[in-house]
């Protein structure tokens, strides 16, 4: 067990330091720019169990556009009615815990750094950070058992690894018409193809086309976009910073943008932004975006492993973005973390935990498009970077 050398514990009420390390979690969290309560948001947000017949669960409603076109005229409505398709979904919950520990009061004597204080920071900023990493690996189908570059998590004893979690059995692979590639020697200019991390090559990297190709793709299988201003249908796309570069270095990126906004600072093509809005999508790059920058250089006998670079010959560094509507995911967040505090070595050490019941699922539903089931409402497409 490792111990940690810091100052003198304080007394403060639970509540408050549990109120403030879910405010330094959601402030460093990146998926909470995205979170909402209802079913415009790309994360919906489920805050209460619904009792169903199997006990009170957490459940997010899909509901799809109504496919019958009506009646014409004079023609009897009734008996022609459509019934709403409502698609329910259950999230898992389960809880994910950390501490911190304290040396002993002797050796905190010739600490400057108050204990509690420094805990309830970086208990904040592990959970925020965990909560990111879980959520783009269950939107881009990447199962716990990997990290967001690539590598392979190390495995510990049973319930000390995200893998252990009750929801981690329910990530799943992007479905068939969910999962796209982009192929730059395709035609003359490139084009989307069939997912295959193993036909990926080198000079893959994502371009405008790319973008607009991959818009047209969504729109034509009614993924559900999020309505904006004017009721403006929008994407969220996230890329990893490397593979945002590649895109800005994109002739027809730069045509476009030049020539989208004004001259001057607000122009992201000058003003440094990490995101910029092209064409309805809003493009983000995100350190956490799955990607294969910490995986194995392997050879062709690992081709396609997890753990493993993309590519015939497993030695490609690739992306998965994401291009994200509504209700691309479902997280169960109920209430505030638990803050506790205990006594060790009859009270000479310290130590506070912090623990999170939640859960995330990326829903599906029977895609009127293809007949069969398909991920609701997001679309992976894997680059090189």
């Amino acid at each position: 067990m490792a111990d940690t050398n810091f100052t003198e514990l304080t007394t403060e009420r639970k509540k408050v330091w549990s109120r403030d390390v879910w405010k330094i979690a959601r402030n460093n969290s990146f998926m909470f720019n995205f979170v909402g309560n209802d079913e415009n948001a790309m994360i919906q947000r489920i805050t209460e169990l619904t009792k169903t017949e199997r006990g009170d669960q957490a459940v997010i409603t899909l509901i799809p556009d109504l496919e019958e076109d009506g009646v014409v005229g004079d023609a009897d409505l009734e008996g022609n009615e459509e019934a709403i398709k409502a698609y329910d979904r259950v999230i898992t919950i389960d809880m994910l815990r950390h501490a911190n520990r304290s040396k002993g009061k002797m050796s905190e004597q010739k600490s400057i750094v108050n204990f509690r204080k420094t805990s309830k920071n970086v208990l904040g900023y592990w959970l925020g950070d965990r909560l990111d990493q879980m959520a783009f690996l269950t939107m881009s189908g990447i199962p716990y058992t990997q990290k967001n570059n690539g590598s392979l998590r190390t495995v510990r004893a049973t319930n000390l690894n995200l893998s252990d979690l009750a929801f981690a059995s329910d990530v799943t692979a992007p479905t068939s018409a969910r999962h796209l590639r982009w192929d730059s020697t395709a035609g003359a200019e490139g084009d989307l193809a069939d997912g295959d991390i193993t036909a990926v090559v080198a000079g893959d990297t994502p371009t405008y086309r790319m973008m607009v190709l991959s818009k047209a793709y969504a729109k034509e299988q009614y993924i559900k976009g999020i309505r904006g201003p004017n009721g403006q249908e929008m994407y969220h796309c996230f890329v990893t910073p490397t593979a945002m570069s590649k895109l800005k270095l994109d002739p027809d990126y730069i045509a476009n943008v030049r020539h989208a906004f004004q001259r001057g600072e607000k122009n992201p093509l000058f003003a440094g932004t990490t995101s910029v809005m092209a064409d309805g999508l809003i493009i983000h790059e995100y350190r956490h975006v799955y990607n294969t920058r910490g995986a194995t250089t392997g050879s062709s006998a690992n081709a396609g492993a997890a753990g493993y670079k993309w590519g015939a010959d497993a030695d490609v560094v690739g992306q998965r973005m994401l291009m994200c509507g509504a209700q691309a995911l479902g997280f169960c967040d109920l209430g505030a973390p638990d803050w506790n505090e205990e006594w060790f070595d009859y009270k000479n050490k310290g130590g506070i935990s912090v623990g999170k019941i939640f859960g995330f699922l990326k829903p599906d539903f029977h895609s009127p498009v293809n007949g069969s089931d398909q991920d609701f409402s997001i679309l992976c497409i894997d680059t090189a970077q």
